[in-house]
């Protein structure tokens, strides 16, 4: 093989080599100038020295970013250049088009949670038209890993705005809906009652405007069918000033109760009413305030812990009001007007004892050493058991029709399930 330049018609763009049978000639040499081999070029740097390259096999959450590399910094603080996993090129795309997916049953779980985690980082599940839907696949397919724990503690925004994302997380084992002025007809209360969450064991409805009125359609399917909030056994109804004595009655079918919080209520026959509830349930009336009610366990746990935060910031953000405050502010300096002060609540003399005394409610734990007594009195009791068998029988029947006897709306609930 040869070549030839022409330097007249050419260019100079340095000397030319070419190799022929593994020797390097050169075809562009000056006329007089021997031919010589060129020396060997040193190897050209695409990056400066220092510079890594990883291949990212593990590291398949990419948090939103659409390119298809990584870039990172190593501890010399030079930069690195990380190539993304085939996995998570399709995850990503898979995340991307998640309102398009049909269903995720008997998906694997492990791949569902990056999947999930991705979704979220591109906050697929805040989207109005979409995220309900999107939310709803990993819910019916994984349910309880979604979401364990639900705390909306003071956040009636994000219960308004999001109310039937709410309503599909299904197998809470806890839910805190403290201080959110929720009151009897709200659908929330409704869907207490309903089987997505027969699995609650923690309930906190702690200054929710709460009457016995509510207390009757929430417990309306344990009373009758033995359905819906069994497995109570954490219930905290504080701060509902509503709540009277009729409304303990309808408490006494949790008989799993281990906790109850009625502190901040309107009991009247407070004595009446503590009797009821260790005879009925077995609960120990506290002297001192226990610590399952002081709100501190309880926090959001699941996938979803972060889509709830995003929810909140999104409604936040949403309503901020600077221009409102701003054009407030200058009205109420141009009309002199002063700024109202909210004065601390006073509660009426005649309730303040009522309303700070402590009305909590714990199950005292059986010793072993007192095994043994209770067995003889169980046995003792079973002597007399025929003999007022019927008396007993007819005591029960007779407190059942007098305080569990059903209104029409209790049957138009129990109609609804």
């Amino acid at each position: 093989m040869s070549c030839h330049l022409h330097a007249e018609s050419n260019p100079d763009m340095g000397p030319v080599y070419v190799r022929e049978n593994g020797q390097l000639y050169r075809v562009n040499q000056i006329p007089g100038v021997k031919t010589i081999h060129a020396p060997k070029p040193r190897p050209s740097r695409l990056f400066s020295k220092g510079f890594s390259v990883e291949l990212c096999m593990n590291r398949e959450n990419d948090n939103g970013r659409p390119d298809h590399f990584i870039f990172t910094y190593t501890k010399e603080g030079n930069l690195r250049y990380s190539a993304k996993s085939l996995f998570s090129l399709v995850l990503s795309y898979i995340a991307d088009n998640i309102h398009h997916v049909e269903s995720l049953i008997d998906f694997p779980e492990q791949i569902a949670e990056k999947l999930f985690y991705a979704a979220e980082a591109r906050q697929k599940f805040t989207e109005p038209r979409t995220g309900l839907g999107a939310l709803q696949k990993f819910i019916d397919a994984y349910g309880s890993s979604v979401l364990q724990t639900l705390c909306l503690k003071n956040k009636y925004i994000v219960i308004s705005e999001k109310l039937e994302e709410i309503k599909s997380f299904r197998d809470l084992t806890c839910l805190d809906l403290s201080c959110c002025k929720l009151g009897d007809e709200h659908e929330l209360i409704e869907h207490l009652t309903s089987e997505a969450l027969t699995s609650l064991t923690q309930l906190i409805l702690k200054d929710n405007c709460l009457s016995d009125a509510g207390l009757r359609k929430m417990t309306a399917p344990v009373r009758v069918m033995k359905r819906g909030l069994e497995h109570l056994s954490m219930l905290d109804l504080s701060s509902n000033p509503k709540i009277t004595n009729m409304g303990v009655v309808y408490l006494l079918c949790f008989k799993k109760l281990k906790y109850l919080d009625l502190s901040g209520t309107g009991l009247k026959d407070m004595k009446a009413a503590v009797h009821r509830i260790q005879t009925q349930i077995g609960l120990v009336h506290s002297e001192v305030p226990l610590k399952e009610f002081d709100h501190s366990s309880c926090k959001t746990e699941g996938w979803a812990e972060q889509t709830v935060l995003q929810w909140e910031h999104a409604i936040l953000e949403a309503i901020k009001p600077e221009g409102s405050l701003k054009s407030r502010a200058a009205a109420q300096r141009f009309y002199g007007k002063r700024v109202r002060t909210e004065e601390p609540f006073k509660p009426p003399l005649g309730g303040r004892n009522r309303a700070t005394q402590n009305l909590q409610f714990y199950k005292e734990r059986v010793k072993v050493s007192h095994f043994s007594s209770l067995k003889g009195k169980i046995e003792m009791s079973e002597e007399f058991q025929d003999k007022r068998g019927t008396s007993f029988e007819h005591k029960e029947e007779s407190f059942t029709s007098q305080h569990f006897s059903l209104s029409g709306e209790d049957w138009d609930l129990i109609n609804s399930y």
